[in-house]
């Protein structure tokens, strides 16, 4: 093999330096110069009315019941999906691992990691909005789920696979049954990456807006009002926060437009401390 000069070879490399770190400082201007809008637009729109009132009228009002109803639909979508993709992952990694059905669950969740989620709002549409005849935060929470499960299937794979077999091998020595292996060691030697691997997914989707415009659409109430008529999130449509910038910052009213400033500053630092504190709280530490 012709070797090449070594000033070409030093020369290339310092090009690929220069080139990935320009790629890397743009990146982080266009990130500080987003939060930095956002911050400044936003920021003016907070006040106690902002956050405890709701706005029947328009501009005079609050998104209190936009909140209430994101982390209704968030957290209920959490218990949709992490179940399921916590088990899909267990699947993968202890039980079907070179199967042929895990390497189409594999297949398949890696498929679904890259659909856009507005194609499974329209699914999700189509087999409960449409045949129950009203959109719902219930249809909307099926929808994040649905985003959620291939991720933390995934996750829940890699970060079991990572855990050394002489752990399995040594438990399985001693009689401990398969089950046990998985839920009291393996658990809880990948415990950093499973919750890790969670709140991202939860910060994901809770950003999503395409979803929700099929499923939960909006509403100007609260999600239940009466509290106790729990069924209302079952069978009309809910507030939230992202359906709630997409109307509002389309408005020709300006107050409206500094509600929807408000609520995206509202959801990036909700976004950003999920994101944070999945690696501040959750990291290893080194010995």
């Amino acid at each position: 093999m012709k070797k090449r000069p070594v000033f070409l070879r030093k020369m290339t490399d310092k090009m690929v330096k220069v080139v990935s770190i320009m790629a890397a400082f743009v990146g982080i201007f266009l990130l500080f110069w987003i939060l930095f809008e956002v911050f400044m637009r936003g920021f003016s729109a907070f006040s106690p009315k902002f956050f405890m009132d709701i706005s029947l009228d328009g501009e005079n009002g609050g998104i209190a019941n936009a909140i209430v109803g994101t982390v209704v639909i968030t957290f209920t979508a959490v218990i949709l999906g992490v179940p399921a993709g916590l088990l899909g992952g267990i699947f993968l990694s202890e039980y079907g691992r070179s199967s042929k059905i895990g390497n189409i669950i594999r297949f398949s969740s890696n498929v679904m990691m890259g659909m856009p989620s507005i194609i499974i709002g329209l699914f999700i549409y189509s087999i409960i909005v449409y045949n129950m005849g009203t959109f719902s935060g219930f249809s909307g929470a099926v929808a994040l789920a649905i985003i959620m499960l291939p991720v933390v299937l995934r996750t829940t794979e890699d970060m079991l696979s990572l855990v050394p077999n002489s752990l399995r091998e040594a438990a399985l020595a001693l009689g401990t049954p398969r089950w046990k292996v998985t839920l009291n060691i393996l658990f809880r030697a990948a415990k950093t990456g499973l919750i890790t691997g969670v709140l991202l997914a939860t910060a994901r989707v809770s950003g999503e807006t395409a979803p929700l415009l099929f499923t939960a659409l909006n509403s100007y109430y609260w999600p239940a009002e009466p509290c106790w008529q729990f069924w209302q999130f079952f069978s009309s449509p809910t507030a939230n926060l992202t359906v709630t910038i997409n109307d509002y910052a389309m408005s020709p009213y300006p107050g409206l437009n500094s509600i929807a400033w408000g609520a995206s500053l509202l959801i990036t630092f909700g976004v950003l401390a999920l994101n944070i504190s999945a690696r501040i709280f959750f990291r290893e530490e080194k010995k």
